[in-house]
């Protein structure tokens, strides 16, 4: 079979990480990751410096985008993440190109804002912008015609990436490492609705082979796990998995309560051996704040992308179980 190169934007992050090991364990692919903390460090908000090291590959035949800057405002966030997907999609060489692969997620749906309608489906409304994700779709839908795309959007990924700001898993894993250090229940953190509301996970394995599935589609799909779950039944087995009891629900931000853990994760670093710092595992606590404060469901309908052939699914209490263990393995947590 002929080689295909894929080129991935963002290849250090929670997404970018576990696609770039899945295209090198599926065969067939030449992999080149692109990262501002590793692989081919390329400015993409720089036009002439995307330009000259991205135009100089040669064969690239598939682009995946999972790269992201963050800014305070929607509204600030729409001018970088459109120019960076841009830049890039410009200076890939188009002669050989075949598919571009947008990550986005439920944001499209106005997830972030507040109740929405659920299950969300690919064919719902728009909603009033700011909207990066939706401008970056709008230009890969203009700019395709010897290219393909796809725009794949997952719910909150579930995976192993360190100091990435939206890494949930790794989110509870140090608040319950944190709380069984200091002899604390594990409590649920967030808005007293959100315990109880319906929420699903993407495993961000899971989220690899769709990716690469879906470039061999052209449209967007959702992708989720394929279970839903409550924190109210879920929040007790993973205290269970730490050897902690729990206590009721109560709400507090964990930028707050975490900004004076540093000294204490240093303590137990020291003891048991650990090999991540507290700014390497503390990245995520607004993210945290973020999905605890979820008081309304937060689920899609995957059921397009089963139509059309994608059939895995992942367990999602089990997905954490499995994530902890390869935290404590490579010693992040004890």
């Amino acid at each position: 079979m002929e080689r295909k190169t894929a080129l991935v934007a963002g290849a250090n992050g929670i997404i970018g990480r576990n696609l770039v090991e899945h295209l090198r364990a599926d065969g067939g692919w030449d992999v080149i990751g692109l990262s501002r903390r590793g692989g081919l460090a390329v400015d993409l908000l720089d036009p002439a410096d995307t330009r000259a090291k991205v135009g100089a590959l040669t064969g690239v035949t598939h682009l995946f985008y999972a790269a992201y800057q963050d800014r305070p405002t929607w509204a600030e966030l729409v001018p970088p993440n459109l120019a960076m997907l841009t830049n890039l999609v410009d200076a890939v060489d188009p002669a050989a190109l075949e598919h571009v692969s947008l990550l986005q997620g439920y944001k499209v749906y106005g997830a972030h804002l507040g109740p929405f309608k659920t299950p969300a489906r690919e064919t719902d409304a728009g909603h009033m912008p700011p909207e990066f994700n939706v401008d970056q779709q709008s230009f890969l839908e203009r700019r395709a015609g010897s290219w393909t795309w796809s725009a794949i959007r997952p719910s909150v990924v579930g995976g192993t990436a360190l100091g990435n700001p939206m890494n949930l898993a790794l989110v509870i894993a140090v608040y319950a490492s944190i709380s069984k250090e200091l002899g604390l229940p594990l409590r649920f953190p967030g808005k007293p609705g959100a315990y109880d509301s319906l929420l699903e996970m993407t495993d961000a394995g899971l989220l690899a082979e769709a990716t690469v599935w879906a470039t061999g589609q052209e449209g967007a799909f959702n992708i989720a796990n394929g279970d839903l779950f409550r924190w109210s039944e879920l929040w007790p087995k993973l205290a269970a998995y730490f050897g902690l009891e729990v206590a009721p629900p109560l709400r507090m931000s964990l930028v707050d309560v975490m900004a004076d853990k540093a000294p204490l994760w240093t303590s137990m670093a020291a003891r048991h051996g650990l090999s991540a710092s507290y700014a390497d595992v503390s990245a995520s606590w607004s993210f945290g704040d973020f999905v605890f404060g979820w008081d309304y469901d937060m689920f899609a309908d995957t059921s397009k992308a089963r139509r059309a052939g994608f059939h895995t699914y992942v367990e999602t209490e089990q997905m954490f179980y499995r994530l902890f263990d390869e935290f404590r393995k490579a010693r992040v947590i004890p």
